[in-house]
């Protein structure tokens, strides 16, 4: 018995510059931290020759092809697995809720493994394998971002090379200061999935074709995620707040599927009870809304719950992909 984990993130600047119609033209950047909160995978020898799957479903197939979950076969495939084993999948957030779970069950899944198979491989080969699966094999819309946070953890920047190359390194933050960020920032779940398919892949068809309007908001994203590590490097932390406003109201424009009445609503209650910024997690839709408020934390806590939003608490997670149990 194997056991598999992987945390999930929240972006925390630059976010949206690590998908390839953008990076491969004029390269991204963004800062991502990981949290608390995990997806596991159980990998387990199994007594009969067929392949079991326990998800949100059960799957007991004895070939590939007749795997429906479209990960557990192609991560199967790549590992060489074909008979005679059982996974079990178990998370601490919901799929699509703008945290990267997706990526982080992956990546869990390519640990177990490749654990498994007494393969050992780097954390960046880690994160490269589950970029492989989720965007060339499976062509989702998606960027690099949420492979290599959950592969790495902590809190780190990346930069997304026009060849497709990662390159990352830990935030140079003071403990005090990550404490202070960490206390400041409260995530409410707006209890709708989001489909961050269809805004992905209008975001890469416009940033493809040179769509003047999405590049410059994308440029200034990046600029804005460039500036928050220098925020968060020089101990200016309440200036994060601001920040995550303008990069709201950028970002807003990428799509009008991002936001709605609802998340307006709730982003301008927020607004007039302490939080100085915040943003939908994620491609936009739903999820969880982020929010920086270094004061009157209770008053705000008690507005979002008042239109139904409930507060989800986390701590920062330094860890990456780990083999928790191996017996």
């Amino acid at each position: 018995m194997i056991i598999s984990r992987a945390p999930v993130r929240i972006s925390m600047g630059g976010g949206g510059t690590d998908v390839s119609s953008y990076y491969e033209k004029y390269g991204g950047f963004l800062m991502a931290a990981a949290i608390n909160k995990y997806v596991y995978i159980m990998v387990n020898k199994r007594f009969y020759e067929s392949i079991r799957l326990s998800y949100s479903k059960t799957e007991i197939v004895d070939c590939l092809e007749k795997i429906e979950h479209k990960i557990f076969r192609e991560a199967l495939r790549r590992i060489n697995i074909d008979k005679q084993i059982e996974l079990v999948s178990i998370a601490d957030v919901p799929a699509q809720c703008g945290l990267g779970t997706s990526s982080s069950f992956t990546v869990a899944l390519l640990n177990g493994l490749f654990e498994y198979k007494k393969s050992h491989v780097s954390l960046q080969e880690l994160a490269e394998a589950a970029c492989h699966i989720e965007i060339d094999m499976l062509k989702e819309p998606i960027g690099k971002q949420d492979q290599y946070a959950a592969s790495f953890g902590g809190f780190r920047a990346y930069w997304f090379n026009k060849d497709g190359s990662v390159v990352t390194e830990p935030v140079a933050i003071k403990e005090e200061d990550m404490m202070q960020l960490q206390e400041n920032i409260l995530l409410f779940n707006l209890k709708k999935e989001r489909q961050a398919s269809s805004i992905l892949l209008e975001q890469n068809r416009k940033a493809g074709e040179g769509d003047k309007n999405t590049v410059e908001r994308l440029h200034k994203i990046k600029e804005i995620g460039l500036r928050t590590k220098m925020i968060f490097e020089s101990g200016n932390i309440d200036e994060f707040g601001e920040l995550l406003h303008e990069h709201w109201l950028i970002k807003k424009g990428l799509s009008e599927k991002i936001s709605d009445d609802f998340i307006d609503e709730a982003y301008d209650i927020a607004r007039k009870n302490g939080a100085l910024g915040g943003k939908v997690v994620g491609a936009g839709g739903g999820g969880f809304l982020l929010f920086y408020c270094p004061k009157n934390k209770s008053l705000l806590v008690s507005k979002m719950r008042e239109i139904g939003l409930n507060v989800m608490w986390f701590s920062f997670e330094n860890e990456g992909a780990k083999i928790v149990f191996h017996n």
